[in-house]
């Protein structure tokens, strides 16, 4: 075979593109380069580097009937469901009351009881939706409305416990705009055809919900144009995607007694001691223009229409684990009509996701101990220290920041408190009601402990060990209250490969790049630069440093909205900007962190290309992705990350290594002239 590198032709050898392993039969099996095996050789580098990165592995796999996207994430946790779903079915057989593998067993067997579910129908739900039902006011509505947030079903707004922006030692509860069926405002005023489509299809889906739930084709009908009008309403006050970004912009801390100053029909102090916020004299709003017109628009609304509102969301909100006509009807609309999928994922895997949502660490607790190895945690977490200091010296060369700013990101820089693989304590389950009985009960129990969980941190020292995402989670973040990034294991792992078969220009690229120095790179983003070493939001930058930022950051932000992944829609560089200007600076410092690296210097080639042409192949595997349009179309107006492809095509041209990597010239459609590239970092 044939691979073209730096405009010249290079043999390899069959036998080079293969790394040789022993079986158990001690016969010799040939296995393949994961980055050899995806590069499409008819596509140039120079002009699009994601299809000649992953193009064969895109031109030889279809997305499966039951997905919406398919790729990296998918073929690494395709091996973790099948270690997962073992664990919860051998499970059911533990008689231990005291033990997780109880709770893992009881869920499992509600959740794939079927029988039941179908003979119960809608009665678990009947006891709420009478409550409902039997309100007279709307102080009795707005009550039962606490009580179903506690549950997880966020009727007219959002809400939520974390650290507080400004003082990140203190546990703070939020308010934020919410309420929508929608996956967010824009669906509801959006002219593009695509958009439209989903719009007019929403009141038919709201229709059937009302119908499954007892109402007649008519009635339901006019329930749902009523619906509909009240969330347009809620829409029309609620801040875009772009503007919510704004951590300054949506913290407004208000005394709990003054929060009638911006809504005066609602008894904020009442109802949320009825959800159970206490011990806290203040919390944090998020939009009050939101607060304001849902207090006038709840006035406003006949108390029936409200009433439908709020059975509506706790129907739909739970369709997933009630009868088949009523999870067949979710689907149809927010995984078919939204994202395109175009079949539901099987059985156990739906029950194995819902598990992993509401007691996923009680699962990873049991799953690492024999799947995240302490060798591959004391590399990664050595890697981190790498990029940390590769990041460091980069800060130092600025020729644009302030002496005084510099130290202070030195200091934030070295102040990143790292978690690699798992958690060193695990959180106790016991206290969550779990049992065999109905299934969307026991959702509502499980949501309900986690709940609770929250709320019982207010007024309470804050757990800085505490981890927001499973082990077996294939995703990463930075936390900028506790100025920390967290790695879960399952971030790490290449599909079909140990960890120490894996080369370090591939590891750099997939790892060290595009999870922990994107990650790093967080907390100097658009966003996480207002926040300081101790995760409190304010100004320590000097101002001229600020000025420099953003001018720098535009360019990034003007490449990205020139970007139009499909139809007339294009990527909204001001929204997607932490995160692209997270994807740069992870490249430069993961690159920058390799260069420091034995295996570096040594300049081996390994199956014909460089180690420098490896990083870049290895960064753009953490990126091999196909996916619907409908789905693509969907994150372009509620997602803060570019599509996959752009994660890679966007961010190499301002990187001035991948010039050198594979001869980008002039002319070339991957080539920025430099004086048009982003000089941030």
């Amino acid at each position: 075979m044939k691979l073209s590198f730096l405009g010249a032709v290079v043999a390899i050898p069959f036998f080079m593109a293969c790394n040789q392993r022993v079986n158990n039969n001690n016969k010799t099996e040939e296995k393949q380069d994961i980055i050899l095996a995806n590069i499409d050789t008819t596509v140039r580098p120079n002009d699009d580097f994601f299809n000649y990165a992953n193009g064969y592995w895109v031109k030889t796999h279809k997305i499966p009937s039951d997905e919406a996207s398919y790729g990296i994430s998918e073929l690494v946790e395709k091996d973790l469901r099948e270690k997962l779903r073992k664990i919860c079915e051998d499970a059911i057989t533990n008689t231990n009351p005291t033990s997780d593998l109880k709770q893992i067993g009881d869920f499992w067997f509600s959740a794939m009881d079927t029988s039941s579910i179908e003979t119960k129908g809608l009665a678990p739900l009947k006891p709420e939706l009478d409550k409902i039902a039997a309100a007279k006011t709307r102080e009795e509505l707005l009550a039962q409305a606490m009580l179903m947030h506690r549950y997880g079903i966020g009727v007219f707004f959002e809400g939520g416990v974390s650290q507080d922006a400004r003082h990140s030692d203190v546990m703070a509860y939020y308010l934020m705009q919410g309420g929508l069926g929608l996956p967010n405002r824009d669906y509801y005023f959006r002219t593009d055809a695509r958009t439209q489509k989903v719009k007019s299809q929403y009141p038919g889906f709201i229709s059937t919900i009302m119908v499954l739930s007892g109402n007649d084709k008519a009635t339901a009908d006019k329930k749902a144009s009523a619906i509909m009008d009240f969330e347009t309403q809620l829409a029309k006050a609620s801040r875009t995607l772009e503007e919510i970004r704004d951590p300054e912009k949506n913290y407004n801390k208000t005394p709990i007694n003054a929060l009638q100053t911006i809504s005066p029909g609602i008894e904020w102090p009442k109802y949320l001691g009825m959800l159970g916020v206490t011990h806290v004299d203040s919390v944090i709003v998020g939009q009050p223009e939101f607060f304001k017109a849902l207090d006038k628009l709840l006035a406003a609304t006949d108390i029936q229409t409200i009433k439908d509102y709020m059975a509506y969301h706790l129907v739909s909100g739970f369709a997933a684990y009630l009868p088949s006509k009523f999870e067949e009807a979710n689907f149809n609309f927010y995984s078919h009509t939204i994202m395109g999928a175009e079949a539901q994922h099987p059985r156990w895997r739906r029950a194995l996701d819902a598990e992993g949502d509401v007691i996923g660490e009680a699962l990873g607790h049991i799953f690492v101990k024999e799947y995240f190895t302490p060798t591959a945690k004391t590399r990664y977490e050595q890697m981190v220290e790498n990029v940390r200091m590769a990041y460091k010296a980069r800060i130092e060369k600025l020729d644009w920041m302030a002496d005084s700013t510099k130290q202070k990101a030195i200091h934030k820089l070295m102040a990143i408190t790292k978690k690699v693989g798992y958690p060193d304590t695990w959180k106790d389950f016991s206290a969550m009601k779990i049992d065999r009985g109905p299934y969307v009960v026991n959702m509502m129990h499980a949501i309900e402990w986690r709940t609770n969980y929250q709320l019982n941190k207010l007024g309470k020292p804050v757990n800085r060990k505490e981890w927001d995402m499973t082990p077996q989670t294939y995703n990463a973040y930075y936390n900028e209250s506790n100025n920390e990034i967290v790695l879960p294991a399952a971030m790490m792992t290449v599909p079909g490969f140990k960890d120490e078969e894996l080369d370090d220009a591939l590891v750099y690229g997939y790892t060290a790049a595009s999870t922990i120095g994107h990650e790093i790179t967080h907390g100097f983003d658009d966003q996480g630069r207002k926040s300081d070493e101790f995760g409190n939001l304010c100004q320590w930058w000097a101002p001229m440093d600020t000025v420099q930022f953003m001018k720098r950051a535009d360019v990034l932000v003007q490449q990205f909205n020139k970007m139009n992944p499909v139809d007339t829609l294009h990527i909204n560089g001001r929204a997607t900007l932490g995160e692209n200007l997270a994807d740069l600076g992870g490249i430069l410092i993961g690159l920058d962190a390799f260069k420091q690296t034995e295996t570096w210097k040594k300049g081996e080639k390994i199956h014909g290309m460089t180690q420098l042409q490896r990083f870049f192949l290895g960064y753009s595997l953490g990126w091999l992705y196909i996916q619907r349009q409908e789905r693509i179309a969907s994150l372009l107006l509620t997602d803060v990350h570019s599509p996959a492809k752009y994660r890679v095509n966007g961010p190499f041209p301002n990187v001035p290594e991948f010039y050198e990597a594979f001869n980008i010239k002039p002319g070339d459609k991957m080539y920025i002239a430099d004086s048009a590239r982003v000089h941030l970092w």
